[in-house]
């Protein structure tokens, strides 16, 4: 009989204000949208039905807020590791206002001024997966787009800014972490599953 290997889902939260200007949201503690929070209860109907052994959500308003609009409110724990990353002197700007005077800043490579850098995250995603895995079963988490794709670098034991980069998500979205034939094989087992979210 085969083992039954855990799985860590992601979910992002909905939309807030600034995800929809394009705006770098870090640790400015903004709510959803009204359209965000329809979308967070259908990432919960997504959900519905489904066990965890533990569900994790970042502190700020619009994950925590998310986790309980999709029904795991009342079991979750608050994790100040989970927050977005830190932005810095760049939080509150668009991308292409940054580019207009840096052409060539790249989040992943450079990190933000007076904010954190790809390695600074890179070591709270590491602290997230170690708990991770002391998880007998199922887990969920509730995050932030950036510090998600951090988390699946790590997670894969890849550079959090040259393989970060890569894996982009949609709002309100569902991942999925695991592992193939046994624990020291991670793998990307579902990635930015939006087909739950109103257009």
């Amino acid at each position: 009989m085969s083992e039954v290997l855990p799985v860590v889902y992601l979910a992002r939260h909905g939309d807030t204000a600034w995800t929809l200007s394009g705006q770098h949201t870090g640790l400015t503690d903004l709510p959803l949208t009204p359209n965000g929070e329809r979308n967070a209860q259908r990432l919960g109907e997504r959900l519905r039905g489904m066990t965890f052994a533990k569900v994790f959500t970042s502190p700020l308003q619009r994950a925590s807020r998310t986790c309980e609009l999709a029904g795991f409110g009342s079991v979750a724990e608050t994790d100040p590791d989970l927050v977005e990353w830190d932005y810095g002197e760049y939080e509150g700007r668009r991308s292409d206002e940054i580019l207009a005077e840096r052409p060539d800043w790249q989040l992943f490579r450079d990190g933000c001024p007076g904010g954190e850098s790809p390695a600074q995250i890179g070591e709270r995603a590491d602290r997230v997966v170690q708990r991770i895995r002391a998880v007998a079963g199922d887990v969920l988490v509730f995050s932030s787009g950036h510090f998600i794709r951090v988390l699946a670098a790590r997670w894969l034991a890849l550079g959090p800014g040259s393989a970060g980069k890569y894996f982009l998500l949609t709002t309100a979205s569902l991942s999925a972490l695991g592992y193939e034939h046994s624990l020291s094989h991670p793998v990307i087992r579902l990635w930015n599953d939006d087909h739950h979210v109103a257009a």
